[in-house]
Parts: C-alpha cells; structure tokens; sequence
C-alpha cells in the first residue's frame, strides 16, 4: 500500500510540473497512440540489454508509434542513480509527459511474469491516469506472461525450446522464478504441471514463493537426479539470477543443489532473451494495442 501510496504522489507531482505545458491544449486533440515498456529493471550491466531488444521489438513492430521505457523497481532507479547511471523514469513519470507530445492512447506493455504486486500496481496507475482533464484518455495494461490458461501451455514449449543441447536424458531443467506472497504465485505450480506434461525432468522453482527451493531439491533427490541446469525465468539474468539462482553463497541455489550431491550449470539467459517468450509477450501487447482509439 505504502508503495502505491508513493506512486499516486509521484503521479500527482508528475502532472503539477506538466500543468503549465498543458495549459496551451484547450482543442480536442485526434487520437494518437504511444507505447511505453514496463520493466521491473536492473542494475545488472550485462543484463539491461535483454531489456533494450524488447523495446527494438517493440519499435520494429509499431513504426511510427513513440516507444518509451519505464523501470518500475524504485530501488532499482535509486541504485542506478547513485551509481551516476542513466535512469530510465518510474511509470508515472513515463506516462505523465507523453500529453505534451500529443499522445492520448497509451500501450502499458508489461514485462511482468505473473499478474502479481508490481502489475497490480500498473493497472492502478493506468487508472489513475485514464480520463484525466487535458491528460491521456486511456491507459491500457498488456497481460504479463502467465496470465490466461492458454498462455501457460505456449509458455512450457517456449522455455523447453531454450534448453541447452548439451544436455542429457536424465538431467534436470529447472526454470527459476522469483516468486511471492501474491495470490498469483499460483501460476508457478501452474506451469509446473503443465511442463511435466512435455518433459519430467523439467522443473520450476521460486526465489520467494512456491515451489521453494527446498520443494525443488527434495524431488529431486527422489528421482535420484545428479545434475541440473539453471535456467532464469525472470524478463532478465540480473540480480537473482546471478545471487539468488547461482550465486557462491551457501543459501543460493546452486549451493543447496550442490549440497544435496546435485551438480549444478547456471545458464544466465533471461526470458527477454529467449525470442519465443518474447513473441507470447509481444502477442499480449498486439491485443492491448489494437484495442486502443489512437491510430
């Protein structure tokens, strides 16, 4: 709540400092569509590049339609701004100038997992800025990854497509999520049924939520499973993935993996990276796009 709290005073802040720009813009403006890409962010240098090819995604399949990039991680944009980098806006930010440029319609293009915390947020704040006085007409959500049923079969082939050649009959997948307290961490156990219906020894386990890490290792073992392959299924290989997931930590779960007798191979490939994720992520946004007004 307190979270939210800080984005309805961002958003209120955002408009005072547009009012003056605004205050020329007395005519009925013609629909004008723009897409603004929602990622949770990184501080990760290696890793802020799986962000910037969805966004040349984006701006490939919409020519002509202004494409800009938000970080929804405040700590993130904290981080990076002590770190004397480049930060990309907050949402409220991202959305709040885009009326001065003529936009009314705006694509909030989700790069969100499941419809948990941070995508609650979104949708919040898209309401908020939607039938405003001299502001944007409507602002849309796309649907995070894991968000119909339909999605959850595509979703399974998609990431069983990224697997590694090198690997052998008998050895593990585990796809490695973060995970929360959200309602929508069910879709975890979700895409987990779903794999083992196209692969066995394919797994998912989260950072935070269900399945544990624990829950992981524990069937492992009683399939008697010696090796297994770290696949990150966040937008990208950042933080978790190079600390929580395969991290030299004793509590990381490489470590746990290899305390158990399992040989552990981190593959720091995020789902920005993997170009049939990113198609069910793209499809999202195409419906969300056509059904805005703006041309």
């Amino acid at each position: 709540m307190l979270r939210f709290s800080r984005a309805l005073f961002a958003l209120w802040l955002c408009l005072a400092m547009a009012a003056p720009a605004l205050a020329g813009h007395e005519a009925k403006k013609q629909p004008q569509k723009a897409i603004v890409v929602a990622a949770f962010g990184t501080s990760v240098p290696e890793a802020a590049p799986a962000i910037q090819k969805m966004v040349e995604r984006v701006k490939a399949a919409y020519p002509g339609v202004p494409v800009s990039l938000c970080y929804t991680a405040s700590m993130i944009r904290h981080k990076l701004a002590k770190q004397g980098k480049a930060v990309p806006p907050s949402p409220a930010e991202a959305l709040a100038v885009l009326p001065d440029k003529g936009v009314t319609d705006v694509a909030l293009f989700s790069l969100q997992t499941i419809p948990g915390h941070e995508y609650d947020d979104l949708v919040r704040l898209a309401e908020a800025f939607s039938g405003l006085p001299k502001g944007l007409t409507h602002v849309s959500v796309s649907a995070p990854l894991l968000y119909a049923k339909e999605d959850f079969p595509r979703v399974a082939k998609a990431l069983l497509a990224s697997a590694p050649k090198d690997r052998k009959p008998g050895e593990a997948l585990v796809f490695v999520g973060h995970g929360t307290d959200h309602p929508a961490n069910m879709a975890y156990p979700a895409l987990q049924y779903t794999l083992w219906q196209l692969d066995p020894n394919a797994f998912v386990t989260t950072v935070e939520g269900t399945p544990s890490f624990e829950d992981l290792i524990a069937e492992l073992k009683k399939r008697g499973i010696k090796k297994a392959w770290l696949m990150p299924m966040f937008a990208v290989a950042g933080d978790h993935a190079h600390n929580d997931m395969a991290g030299k930590e004793k509590d990381s779960l490489a470590s746990q993996l290899a305390a158990a007798g399992i040989a552990a191979t981190p593959q720091m490939q995020g789902n920005g990276d993997r170009d049939a994720v990113a198609a069910i992520w793209m499809d999202h946004l195409k419906k969300t796009v056509d059904a805005l007004p703006g041309k």
